[in-house]
């Protein structure tokens, strides 16, 4: 084999991918491009800056708003790069890179900030870059951060960490295990008050918020401009460690946070959304405790009435039809709401019934949706995408390439 050609396979450590396919990533930005494409234009923002720009819902928020509303972006997003043949970076690094490609064939600009978002220094950055090479305004902020931890912007010593946890009880039952192929019955105990709290920090709306206060404050927020915060509730059975839980305390901390911010931008006739998302499959969805198995049952129902969906024929049905459009649902609470799919109450009976027929022995059946929940994760780091060659890249054609 050539020196120039690296071996490459899935690899995967429980629920974590350790390995990447930069041109399945390439492809599969492709594959979401064309989706939005087909869909035809529709009117919507110009000037885009997206906090969490480089995967799922981020990245698929990024591609609607660039290739169906011609939206010049910026993508903010903290990956690794390149670091060897044995280290060849993540899936985000590598989406940065494809995105930038074709937005530019396009005409469009596509500005890369690779970094911690949760840091003035990168507000700075990119509040600069924003007034001298962007137009001087954007008119929407997307904020899609799902981060393991946030460093005190004013305090370095002092880090919060998140944590997936119940709150106020132990809570059991089975989730899988990728690598092996396997259900594995768990026990996930209940938070401290040390852990809400900073999963609160991390995963709240603290940090959105001083985005939206310093880029007032510098003047670069267009009149009519949006902000939009991605939240998820879910289903009832879900609820103990996801909605009651310290993920649910820090999504309603960034409601509280969406109605501080809609104060300090009605002199701009701005609007601040909270928008609810679906079950879908990312790096951080296939983590958290017992999920993965309400997603396989859930894929199975929704697959079979032509209702599921994956990051970007969401985020596009969201800003095309509810944010940019005429079609949005909203509840009482104010929010936007594209998991009414989802919460469909046949929908979740079927899941729920499905749920409690999932055992060790069949879950990995054409009972469930498994497949589809496996396949679609192993896609976001390259994998198993239809075209593209699972063994090897070459190394010195692809680290030429910068975001």
């Amino acid at each position: 084999m050539s020196e120039n050609l690296v071996k490459i396979h899935e690899k995967l450590q429980d629920n974590v991918a350790r390995s990447v396919n930069s041109y399945g990533c390439q492809q599969e930005v492709i594959n979401q491009i064309n989706y939005v494409k087909n869909k035809g234009e529709y009117k919507g923002a110009k000037k885009v800056l997206v906090i969490g720009a480089s995967s799922s819902y981020g990245l698929a928020s990024r591609i609607t708003q660039a290739f169906g509303a011609g939206a010049d972006t910026i993508g903010v997003s903290f990956e690794r790069p390149v670091k060897d043949k044995t280290m060849l970076g993540t899936p985000g690094w590598w989406n940065n890179i494809y995105f930038k490609q074709e937005a530019q064939k396009e005409g469009l600009i596509a500005k890369n900030f690779l970094g911690d978002a949760f840091t003035h220094q990168m507000k700075q950055q990119v509040i600069k870059y924003i007034q001298t090479e962007f137009g001087g305004q954007i008119d929407l902020l997307i904020y899609s951060v799902a981060a393991p931890k946030r460093t005190n912007p004013d305090n370095p010593d002092e880090v919060w960490r998140s944590q997936i946890k119940p709150i106020g009880q132990n809570v059991s039952g089975y989730n899988i295990n990728l690598e092996k192929n396997a259900l594995f019955y768990q026990t996930i105990a209940a938070a401290s008050q040390q852990e809400i709290a900073a999963t609160i920090k991390v995963m709240g709306g603290e940090d959105w918020e001083i985005w939206v206060k310093e880029l007032k404050a510098a003047g670069v927020l267009a009149s009519g401009f949006k902000t939009i915060l991605y939240s998820y509730i879910g289903s009832p059975a879900t609820y103990a460690f996801y909605h009651e839980g310290t993920l649910g305390r820090a999504k309603a901390d960034a409601e509280k946070s969406a109605h501080k911010i809609q104060k300090h931008i009605n002199d701009i006739k701005g609007q601040a959304l909270i928008s609810v998302s679906t079950a879908v499959t990312t790096k951080a969805s296939v983590v958290i405790p017992i999920f993965p198995l309400y997603c396989i049952a859930l894929y199975k129902v929704m697959l079979k009435k032509g209702t599921h969906e994956t990051p970007i024929m969401q985020k596009d049905r969201l800003f095309r039809d509810m944010v940019y459009g005429k079609k949005a649902q909203i509840d009482s609470h104010g929010r936007l709401r594209p998991d009414a799919w989802e919460l469909d109450s046949d929908t979740q009976k079927q899941t729920v019934d499905l749920m409690n027929k999932i055992t060790p022995a069949n879950f990995n059946t054409d009972l469930t949706a498994y497949d589809t929940f496996r396949k679609e994760f192993l896609q976001i780091n390259g994998f198993e995408v239809a075209g593209i060659d699972n063994t090897t890249v070459n190394y010195d054609e692809i680290t030429k390439l910068k975001p």
